[in-house]
């Protein structure tokens, strides 16, 4: 217990609804929402009825009939979410940034220049609302998961230091889906055994937690609530995996459906993938259905990938085999895809056309070559004239345009 409270975790408060709040005055006040078919952001006066991010437009209308939609400024959103995380580079080298609007930042040995944590969080705030106009929260403790726990506290607009000494204490009397990895699944089963706040968690026996919820996340969740998280600060991040998901609202669990989204989002991976010349092996599908209850499949190639046939097509199958498994499921609500096993771009092993099965899948037979050539050749022209200007007949005639690609762009942060 002896480490000093110098993490910060800063988040902006409802980022995207408070930059239109911000862009427009007469907004301020308001239940406004962010997209159109599909909730991308909302702010606090909305999240008030119980409208949320990833809720289907209509839905929406009817919790909040008086709910303001906007399209939303994505350059803007992405320029003031660079100017708020380099306030806290003035303070410090040692920053995280995990999001577009959230970040950690570890403060220690600069009190001679700044002042303790505490002051150095105020004064980010104070410069964050006066230079940029926007509301900020900072959660200050020892380690980073208290820290984000933290700032989820002071929300909206607050500022909130753990003190070391009484850490357990705050940390026990808090709901266990404020933790980090429970979601609502996770929270839905903890709940069917009695933990609802996470000292209960920390009481659970091991044992119990590991039948329940598979021994990878109970040892995480059971070491983070006695806030034992030995995680230290990592600027400049290499990314491990490169993601993307589309929010469908509700649609049928169907072909039709989930054929082209997916295709769109391989598309998008794969394009930043070859931009970092970089592949990856294991490729995972998260489908989440009507009760936000989600499920992943993932799949580790023999040799690294980049082409986004190869990608979606894997996807595809996936998905397939996630529906089979699940018949009663007639509705999906998200679709997402995830590379990792990331690799530096490396001598392309051809192959011999031995004509083995699914070698088409394979980067170095005849077709996945072709596949990268034509992903290249359509790399180069949309670095020309833009994204919109070249894409595959499949993705273009069929993709979900529910969320905007410039906001799918913004949130896609590993990459």
């Amino acid at each position: 217990m002896g480490a000093a409270a110098t993490i910060l975790h800063a988040d902006l408060d409802a980022f995207y609804a408070s930059v239109e709040q911000m862009l427009d005055p007469s907004l301020r006040g308001k239940p406004i929402a962010v997209g159109g078919g599909v909730v991308l952001a909302a702010s606090y006066e909305a999240k008030a009825f119980g409208v949320q991010g990833g809720m289907a437009g209509h839905k929406a209308r009817e919790l909040c009939p008086g709910l303001i939609f906007v399209g939303g400024h994505f350059e803007d959103y992405q320029r003031l979410g660079d100017a708020a995380i380099n306030v806290l580079g003035d303070f410090t080298p040692l920053v995280e940034r995990i999001s577009i609007d959230e970040a950690f930042a570890d403060v220690a040995g600069t009190e001679h220049l700044f002042g303790p944590p505490v002051e150095i969080a105020k004064t980010i705030r104070r410069r964050v609302r006066t230079e940029l106009g926007l509301p900020i929260s900072i959660g200050v403790a020892r380690t980073k998961h208290l820290a984000k726990i933290a700032s989820q506290v002071a929300k909206p607009d607050g500022l909130l230091a753990v003190d070391p000494r009484t850490e357990l204490e705050f940390l026990h009397d808090l709901p266990v889906e404020l933790m980090w990895g429970v979601g609502p699944a996770t929270k839905s089963r903890l709940a069917e055994i009695g933990v609802l706040t996470i000292g209960q968690l920390a009481r659970t026996s091991p044992g119990a937690l590991e039948r329940l919820i598979g021994q990878a996340a109970s040892e995480k969740l059971g070491a983070l609530a006695w806030n034992r998280d030995p995680r230290q600060i990592r600027p400049h991040r290499r990314a491990q995996s490169a993601g993307a998901q589309s929010a469908l609202g509700r649609k049928p669990a169907a072909e039709p459906v989930f054929r082209p989204t997916l295709r769109h989002l391989a598309d998008r991976i794969g394009s930043r993938l070859r931009a970092k010349s970089r592949f990856g092996r294991t490729i995972t599908v998260r489908v989440r259905f009507a009760d936000l209850r989600s499920v992943t499949r993932s799949l580790t190639l023999p040799a690294p990938v980049s082409a986004s046939a190869i990608l979606a097509e894997v996807a595809e199958d996936l998905v397939r085999g996630v529906l089979a498994s699940h018949p009663g499921e007639a509705t999906i609500s998200l679709l997402a895809i995830s590379v990792s096993g990331l690799e530096e771009q490396a001598a392309l092993q051809l192959e011999l056309p031995l004509g083995l099965a699914g070698s088409e899948r394979r980067p170095g037979s005849r077709k996945g070559a072709a596949r990268l050539l034509a992903d290249r050749a359509l790399d180069a022209i949309r670095d020309r004239f833009g994204w919109e200007a070249a894409g595959y007949a499949s993705v273009v005639l069929g993709a979900n345009r529910s969320v905007p690609d410039a906001f799918r762009e913004l949130a896609e942060k590993e990459l």
